[in-house]
This record gives structure tokens, sequence and C-alpha cells, in this order.
């Protein structure tokens, strides 16, 4: 489990595997009040990573279809 808050090398996939193991410790009372704030604190991390990672990739994908569309728009107007 990553337990630091080091993104370079957190990817989506493990932020999000890392989320339901909190979650389910939660769910089964695995976590001890010592280690809740903690565990609380990670996963309020986690959220925020998640996130940004989807605004992140949603603005990607928006900026190659907006290329696409005006080489799409290009393309019909010379037919």
């Amino acid at each position: 489990m990553i337990m630091n808050n080091n993104v370079e090398k957190l990817t989506y996939k493990a932020a999000i595997t890392e989320l339901e193991v909190i979650i389910d410790e939660m769910d089964d009372m695995a976590i001890g009040v010592d280690e809740l704030a903690e565990k609380v604190k990670r996963a309020a991390f986690l959220l925020q990573y998640c996130k940004d990672k989807l605004h992140s990739t949603e603005s990607e994908v928006n900026e190659v279809l907006k290329i696409f569309d005006k080489e799409s728009g290009e393309q019909q107007e010379i037919k």
C-alpha cells in the first residue's frame, strides 16, 4: 500500500485500489482509533488525486477531440 503522498509514482488505478482497501477496512471496523485520522487523511488525498486526474484526462480528451473535429471540418470543406 502506498502510504506517502508521492504523486509522481501514483497511478489512478493504484489510488482507487488503495481507497477500496481503506473503505473495506473502515467497513470491517479493522482500523483502530490510533490510525483512523491518518487513514482518513490518506483517503482525502487519494480522492483529490483521482478527481484531479479525471479532470485532467477529460481536458486532454476534449483537446484531442477539438483537433479531430477541426481536421474533419477541413476535410469536408475540400470535398
